[in-house]
């Protein structure tokens, strides 16, 4: 892949939004593991979590000087909306949503060529937590989704991501375009899947600093959004199926990605 050099220019803020709620045992273990500060309350039922998982809940818990109150299913299940929550329900504050640089720059801090991930429109909070999970995985230095038409982080997000939120630099934008055109300049290229693309994803050189974008459930990415890629990437497929759900796309494409790199790399 050849290089692009230019200034990088400013991303957009990204900050704190309302409290939110996670549930399952393993997506509040990482929150409590990664950042326990932000950690308000623990709520548990009593007997529901196996002894081992309880233990480092509490002990965490204790040790952030984070409160635990034992309470009954119903209201852990209300917590939840109605997600498999194991028996464990944090409350934390609001995600912190960080900026495009902090994306670039992590890619930077680790002497890599930058690989994020932009998100087109994903509605789907099982989806897009799926493809936090792949993107962290994988190798990826963070994800992008707009703030607008987007699901956003939610506890359904960070449970079907197995707690990979609490690691993976997500940065929300008001524009992908004009982001995708921030990462052009700060020296990446882009490619967007696309199931007409020409290029097979196969013969693609993915290896030098590069932004992913993969589209929304059934629609894929926009024509507006395409006008922005460098190229587009089509998954080789068989069968009578001729599309792929969003999170298994960006995962094959990830794969892909950290095979030509050799391996993904914390």
């Amino acid at each position: 892949m050849r290089e692009r050099s230019s200034k990088p220019s400013s991303g957009e803020r990204g900050g704190h939004e309302a409290p939110r709620y996670v549930h399952g045992v393993n997506p509040v273990l990482e929150a409590l593991r990664a950042h326990p500060d932000a950690v308000e309350r623990l709520f548990i039922v009593d007997g529901q979590v196996g002894a081992k998982a309880a233990g480092e809940l509490l002990s965490r818990a204790r040790d952030a000087g984070v409160r635990v109150e034992k309470v009954g299913r119903e209201r852990l299940t209300s917590m939840a909306e109605g997600g498999v929550h194991q028996g464990v329900v944090a409350e934390l504050r609001g995600f912190q949503y960080v900026e495009l640089e902090d994306v670039l720059d992590a890619a930077k801090a680790k002497k890599q060529p930058a690989l994020v991930v932009v998100l087109d429109g994903i509605q789907d909070p099982h989806n897009l937590g799926a493809i936090i999970r792949s993107a962290h995985a994988l190798g990826a230095h963070g994800v992008v989704l707009a703030k607008d038409r987007a699901v956003q982080v939610t506890g359904t997000v960070a449970k079907a991501s197995a707690g990979a939120v609490e690691y993976c630099p997500i940065a929300r934008v008001t524009n992908i375009s004009r982001a995708l055109e921030q990462l052009k300049e700060a020296g990446l290229w882009v490619a967007a899947a696309d199931v007409e693309g020409a290029e097979p994803l196969w013969s693609a050189r993915l290896d030098g600093p590069l932004a992913l974008v993969v589209g929304a459930e059934g629609a894929g990415v926009r024509e507006g959004v395409l006008k922005h890629c460098d190229f587009r990437l089509r998954i080789p497929m068989g069968g009578q199926v001729g599309s792929l759900n969003a999170s298994v796309s960006a995962a094959i494409l990830l794969y892909e990605v950290a095979r030509q790199r050799g391996r993904p790399s914390r």
